[in-house]
């Protein structure tokens, strides 16, 4: 079968590791189902499993890909919950979890097996291409504000890095709850963005709110770190699940942090129960998922350039045929 995969590890360019061409199909297993894709959405995990975080170089060649929406054996439209082992399902109890494409073939291939408890059902009035984006971006934001953030309606968010998947679910998430969200970037066109998805306010990285927020949702790292603690409200919580910019800040803020009563919490994709609410909110509301651009499977490398050079607005999203 055609497939997107992860052939070596490149830590500096880790578009040297990617190769499109033919892989096994996969085989049959207790406790598994095999889906037919027919979308896949890109992530940074994919960018990161390219340069070796999360991905051993025993494990190569990996198919590359977490999220999948597609036909199940019987017929059914259905979308994957990518977290394997988080239950023991189809994996055994004293299995580590672990995320598609860390231990097991993802899902920018024609077909991908995971265990049958991972497979959810598609609601009917989402498209396959939106329901691709579910999974990994839009669960983690879910999380972020409802479980790890804790915002109720009326609170106010601060999404840093407009345009990037998960901030871009944020801030759409966030408008469909009830929440004043503000959103930053480096980019006027992208600010532009974000104010037409809900934010009432999108401005500069780094400028001064016009409030302090009960809650930042921070994917950006180093880069930011510093504005996310300082535009907290007393007793607010910044909710870090990523750090595309470095993991590093020159300032950590811990004074403030203290002295506020800051929370930071750290949070990582989500649940199925949560994968769960969040298809019925999407179909509930009508909320759907920001699609930058839709690509065939064989032209995946066109869509791994544009998330490396983050030109993009929502998420790219690779059809199978």
């Amino acid at each position: 079968m055609f497939a997107a995969y992860a052939a070596r590890i490149d830590r500096d360019q880790p578009l040297n590791g990617l190769e499109l061409g033919e892989r096994p199909a996969p085989e049959q297993k207790p406790g598994w189902t095999t889906v037919n894709v027919r979308a896949a959405s890109l992530n940074h995990h994919d960018l990161w499993s390219l340069r070796g975080v999360g991905l051993a170089e025993d494990k190569l060649p990996m198919i590359l890909g977490c999220d999948a929406a597609g036909i199940d054996e019987d017929g059914n439209e259905v979308v994957l919950h990518s977290v394997i082992g988080q239950s023991g399902h189809g994996v055994g109890p004293d299995e580590p979890r672990s995320i598609l494409t860390e231990r097991y073939q993802g899902t920018f291939a024609e077909q991908v097996s995971v265990p049958t408890w991972n497979v959810l059902p598609k609601p009917a009035g989402l498209s396959f291409e939106e329901a691709a984006c579910l999974p990994t971006a839009w669960l983690t934001a879910y999380r972020m504000l409802f479980t790890n953030a804790g915002v109720r309606p009326g609170d106010s968010v601060l999404v840093q890095g407009a345009g990037g998947g998960v901030a871009t679910a944020a801030i759409v998430l966030g408008k469909a709850a009830g929440l004043r969200v503000f959103a930053t970037s480096r980019d006027e066109a992208k600010r532009k963005r974000a104010i037409e998805l809900g934010a009432v306010e999108a401005l500069e990285s780094g400028a001064r709110l016009p409030q302090r927020v009960d809650a930042v949702i921070e994917t950006v790292g180093a880069a930011t770190w510093s504005h996310s603690v300082k535009s907290l409200r007393p007793g607010g919580t910044v909710v870090i699940s990523g750090a595309t910019s470095g993991d590093r800040p020159s300032h950590a803020e811990l004074t403030r942090i203290f002295f506020l009563e800051l929370k930071v919490v750290g949070s990582t994709m989500g649940t199925k129960d949560e994968l769960e609410d969040l298809l019925a909110f999407c179909a509930a509301t009508g909320v759907r998922p920001v699609i930058d651009e839709v690509l065939p499977l064989d032209r995946a490398r066109e869509g791994f350039e544009r998330l490396e050079s983050g030109d993009l607005f929502g998420k790219v999203v690779l059809t199978a045929s």
